[in-house]
């Protein structure tokens, strides 16, 4: 409860400082993406991974979650993303909770955001099975490490990850408690689409994702 009451806050204030876009999956259909949504991968030019809204009655805000159900592969230098570039995004903040389901090679995940295209964006994400937080960016399909954290000692079950870029610094929370903070730098162009990430065969399930552009990007 803490970490949607934590969430609310984040949407609360958003509507007084700025645009909101939420997307928290209970109004689309089951088998579906949220429309404008794509599914691509870098690093793999065969069949992508599958996407797509499920139930889970266990779901921090409804049962509506879209989930990686099946990798469809297995190999290590492969991200699956799932995105929109119908919400640019240049400085503020992102949120969604994050459920790790299963994956041998690797598991868990994150938002991503300024993205370019399936080989240009900013990641923040969960690590189940090294327990840390890591942040990157990818340009032209290379992911480059831009700082993580030490070890954290997580339970199973749903977290709230949330990413805050103004200007150069990007701050990463884990439920509600800011864990890593790093130099972005201008590796990107300023504004780019926004989405979900997972590596190899995580199989992950995510739930109400929440953009909060920062108010001088309404002014852009």
């Amino acid at each position: 409860m803490g970490m949607v009451l934590w969430l609310v806050g984040l949407i609360v204030l958003a509507g007084r400082t700025g645009s909101v876009r939420a997307w928290d999956f209970d109004q689309i259909g089951a088998g579906e993406l949220p429309p404008g949504w794509k599914v691509e991968a870098t690093g793999q030019e065969k069949a992508t991974a599958q996407w797509q809204v499920v139930r889970d009655e266990e779901a921090p805000l409804g049962p509506g979650v879209l989930e990686l159900t099946a990798a469809n592969h297995a190999e290590r230098g492969v991200f699956n993303v799932c995105w929109t570039n119908e919400v640019p995004f240049a400085e503020g903040e992102i949120a969604v909770f994050v459920r790790a389901r299963s994956g041998r090679i690797d598991q868990g995940g994150g938002p991503i955001w300024r993205v370019q295209d399936r080989d240009n964006y900013y990641i923040a994400r969960y690590n189940p099975l090294e327990k840390n937080l890591s942040a990157y960016y990818v340009k032209n399909g290379k992911r480059v490490m831009l700082g993580y954290t030490g070890r954290l000692e997580l339970s199973d079950g749903w977290h709230l990850l949330k990413i805050s870029h103004r200007g150069e610094r990007v701050r990463v929370f884990l439920d509600g408690d800011m864990r890593l903070m790093v130099n972005g730098g201008d590796h990107l162009p300023p504004k780019g689409g926004v989405g979900l990430w997972t590596k190899a065969d995580a199989a992950t399930a995510f739930d109400s994702f929440t953009v909060v552009p920062h108010p001088s990007q309404d002014g852009e």
